[in-house]
């Protein structure tokens, strides 16, 4: 049930001008609160941030490609409120060993890679003769690996790229990182199995500065708030990193990030949006070609970025918490002082440490909004997080 208009307005802070600081602020401001949003960049949208290149007209995904995807019909009827989004299906491709293939592995991939022409029903059970039996209860991402697809097709798809992408061998990474078989044993080379998949006609931050406009917010750019500023207003919402917010006081979370080295091309680089390399030999973990991600368009250049991971340092931007064992140690220590806060709660991937799609960000977003408003009512408490990062 929504949540109608409140009998009595309060001062929310909230920090992140991402897709979880914009639908809590709008959520809010519609129910007649005063809404104060803080970046401390000098624009909104947080890491789905879109801008027009300059030189080619092409729609760059600054922080790296952001393609939308959900089972959700809300969040799905939610962000096209805001944005048209065109008709886009992820389709990735990966250079390995002189040639290239697709992804995720189909039975297009078994049959190219081996020199097949397998049935599904063949190559089902060619691949359970690959793998490795003897692993009964994997517990690193090489055995989980090696237990479902056998050793050709984990050291050609899976053990150079996840080295790069996460800095260390696959065999200090958990199994549960590859949760299910990574493998098709049909032609489907689609990336995501959703039922609703698209991508914003004209850039998720147009999308993000519609759902902004809403009598009650106000928005600050290149402005910082910190643990000193939450006194000035009846509850604030947190989307900057939980470790930032305690000023590290218990070390820096883990966290890898991402640079790009961007270039442009006169025509059509790799013919596809993504290309993967998964060798370690090749130091990048992949190629984006920006205009692929908007289909409808037509552009004779082309603006391109190789993506190198490596560890987070303090001036970088955090992309994915690494949440190993030491990690998930600190994180503990963070969330018991979380707890201990008083009128914060902790949303989004940095406020909760949680490597969220951009539909499981609306969704919790939504959700947070309708519970504070809820409590509010009933003069309740609004918990410090609504999903624990625990």
């Amino acid at each position: 049930m929504r949540a109608g208009r409140v009998s009595q307005s309060k001062k929310i802070a909230i920090v992140g001008a991402g897709l979880s600081g914009a639908v809590i602020g709008r959520e809010l401001a519609k129910a007649g609160h005063q809404v104060d949003i803080f970046d401390r960049r000098d624009h909104i949208a947080g890491n789905c941030h879109t801008e027009r290149d300059t030189e080619t007209g092409v729609m760059v995904h600054v922080y790296g490609p952001h393609i939308f995807h959900t089972d959700d019909a809300e969040v799905w009827e939610y962000v096209n409120t805001f944005q048209t989004f065109m008709p886009y299906k992820n389709r990735v491709k990966t250079t390995s060993r002189g040639q290239v293939f697709s992804l995720p592995v189909n039975l297009h991939t078994i049959n190219q890679f081996f020199d097949k022409t397998f049935r599904p029903d063949e190559a089902k059970a060619f691949i359970d003769e690959q793998a490795d039996k003897t692993i009964r209860d994997p517990q690193t991402f090489e055995e989980q690996a090696l237990r479902f697809v056998g050793r050709d097709l984990y050291e050609a798809f899976f053990q150079g790229y996840t080295q790069k992408q996460w800095g260390c061998s696959p065999t200090a990474l958990p199994a549960s990182i590859l949760k299910r078989l990574p493998v098709r044993f049909n032609y489907d080379d689609d990336y995501f199995f959703h039922k609703y998949q698209g991508m914003p006609e004209t850039g998720y931050t147009p999308m993000v500065e519609k759902i902004l406009e809403q009598p009650g917010i106000r928005v600050h750019l290149n402005s910082n708030f910190g643990r000193a500023d939450v006194s000035n207003y009846d509850h604030t919402f947190y989307s900057g990193s939980l470790d930032g917010y305690f000023d590290y006081t218990n070390g820096r979370l883990g966290y890898r990030t991402l640079d790009f080295e961007r270039f442009t091309y006169d025509g059509d680089y790799q013919g596809c949006a993504v290309m993967n390399y998964g060798e370690v030999s090749v130091p990048y973990t992949r190629i984006t070609e920006h205009k692929h991600f908007s289909p409808w368009e037509k552009h004779e250049s082309s603006v391109c970025y190789r993506e190198f991971s490596r560890e987070c340092g303090p001036d970088d931007v955090p992309y994915y918490p690494i949440r190993l064992v030491e990690e998930k140690e600190q994180l503990a220590q963070y969330v018991s002082l979380a707890n201990d806060e008083k009128a914060v709660t902790f949303v989004g991937r940095l406020g909760t440490y949680r490597y969220l799609d951009m539909d499981v960000t609306i969704r919790e977003a939504l959700d947070t909004a309708r519970l504070f408003l809820s409590l509010a009512e009933k003069k309740e408490a609004m918990p410090s997080f609504l999903n624990p990062p625990l």
